[in-house]
């Protein structure tokens, strides 16, 4: 549909913003506006106040770097979690994902990306100097590397590595259940929570 051919600058303004999402076109956005727009008002106030309630007033842990209501996640919180014991991922959908295994007890560090040069994303713009202080002060006994296994997160996983190498703590990387050039998230839970079980040292990976 051509811009011209809405009966409603409001609609167009409404459809161009919901198109702006990853993965929604036009039509679909024209759908889901005209949806919202069948609703109450009421309804309509309470879908957008709760994207602007977690906008204004979500945070970030201060530990992890997960999502969280309060200063500490619910899992770095949680005293039955190992906390010797840190899984490394490049964003929030990835805790989802492994949390949905039920196969890892230990916590998590959000790197917040990967490094990507294409990108601009350089090592500075990952949650990385926070990870080093980690293990010294939480007294961390293994990282698990959990990343993609694309380019990207293939560079990330190793430049980690030489970085945490001489920290002297265990380091260690999913097991290639996860095929390669696959992205964490679009892993299904059986074959990423076996891939957590079957965790490899990383060295052994470039032998």
């Amino acid at each position: 549909m051509n811009d011209s051919e809405y009966p409603s600058k409001l609609l167009e303004n409404a459809v161009a913003q919901i198109a702006t999402l990853p993965g929604v076109g036009r039509k679909s956005a024209l759908r889901l506006v005209l949806n919202l727009l069948r609703r109450s008002e009421a309804e309509v106030l309470q879908f957008s106040n709760a994207f602007i309630q977690l906008k204004q007033e979500v945070k970030y842990c201060a530990k992890c770097h997960n999502i969280s209501d309060t200063e500490l996640c619910n899992i770095c919180s949680d005293s039955r979690r190992d906390n010797t014991v840190l899984c490394v991922v490049e964003n929030i959908r990835d805790v989802m994902s492994v949390e949905a295994t039920h196969q890892f007890k230990g916590l998590y560090h959000v790197l917040g990306g990967i490094i990507s040069p294409m990108d601009g994303v350089s090592p500075s713009d990952l949650n990385i100097d926070s990870l080093q202080q980690r293990i010294v002060t939480e007294g961390i006994k293994e990282i698990i590397i959990a990343l993609s296994t694309t380019m990207e997160g293939d560079t990330t996983a190793y430049y980690l590595y030489r970085r945490l190498n001489p920290t002297g703590v265990k380091i260690t990387t999913i097991a290639r259940g996860i095929a390669i050039g696959d992205e964490l998230q679009y892993a299904d839970e059986l074959t990423l929570g076996r891939s957590i079980l079957d965790r490899i040292p990383f060295d052994s990976i470039n032998k």
